[in-house]
């Protein structure tokens, strides 16, 4: 039987940890995955006795951003499916942002694309210091529209022009100075940092929490900022630029192991 691409475990404190569960292929994200991260979202919204979220990823990587097998699998569908496909992925973002309860990731080895907007959408970012990060959509033909207000929340927009433009790959500790982590520890005592952040959460007020974090994102310029049109107009832009052609040479030179023609391919 194959594993569930999300595992998620609740303790006696309340303290639910949520594990990315694909790391055969380093936590990239299809659609079982992003199916996964909402039943989480769903189950443990139930639970009357949940208080911080923490989010990690298991093997050697967090979440190395989306399959590109599955995109291409999706690209020839229809435009139905593939705006469903973005749907799922923004609702999954922002349900993890806009979550009542204090939410804390783990990072170790890549985060890549889509894993850079759920650590922004997260209230508290640790990563070890074999993190890398990279928004890498641009490489491929793509767009991080999805991920975008997330980004721009956590490191500004100055800071998405650069790194959302060039696909460059940085390390820990750039992504510490520019805000999109708030601490950098070793590996080996990842887990025992995040265990301090947790413990420092279970001491607060729960309420006073979810009222902190609900007035911080409605200051914001994106997360409770995103209204109905916003989100149509990012869904409509993130789909409809995975189907174009642009997109079809870009995923194809990931495929075929080569630099992208991108003067022979047009939108």
């Amino acid at each position: 039987m194959t594993a569930s691409p999300v595992l998620w475990t609740l303790d006696e404190r309340g303290v639910a940890t949520v594990t990315l569960n694909r790391p055969e292929v380093n936590n990239a994200y299809d659609g079982a995955l992003i199916a996964g991260v909402l039943a989480a979202m769903d189950d443990l919204g139930r639970k009357p006795n949940l208080r911080v979220v923490v989010l990690r990823g298991n093997g050697r990587h967090f979440q190395a951003g989306a399959d590109l097998r599955w995109i291409n699998g999706v690209r020839p569908q229809s435009a139905e499916a593939n705006e469903a496909a973005s749907r799922a992925t923004f609702e999954a973002v922002q349900r993890l942002n806009t979550l009542p309860i204090p939410t804390v990731a783990l990072v170790q080895g890549g985060c890549f694309g889509g894993g850079t907007g759920v650590i922004a959408a997260c209230d508290v970012v640790i990563a070890a210091d074999n993190a890398l990060f990279s928004i890498t959509e641009v490489r491929w033909g793509l767009t991080a529209a999805i991920i975008i207000p997330q980004l721009c929340d956590a490191i500004g927009v100055r800071q998405v022009r650069r790194y959302a433009l060039t696909g460059e790959r940085f390390g820990a500790e750039d992504a510490r100075r520019i805000g999109l982590v708030h601490e950098v520890v070793p590996l080996a005592e990842l887990e025992a940092a995040g265990s301090k952040v947790v413990e420092q959460l279970l001491a607060n007020g729960p309420e006073a929490m979810a009222e902190t974090k609900k007035l911080a994102l409605e200051s914001s310029f994106g997360g409770m900022a995103v209204d109905d049109a916003a989100y149509t107009r990012l869904v409509q832009l993130h789909s409809l630029k995975r189907q174009s052609a642009e997109a079809a040479e870009g995923l194809a030179s990931f495929a075929e192991k080569r630099a992208a023609n991108w003067g022979g391919a047009k939108s």
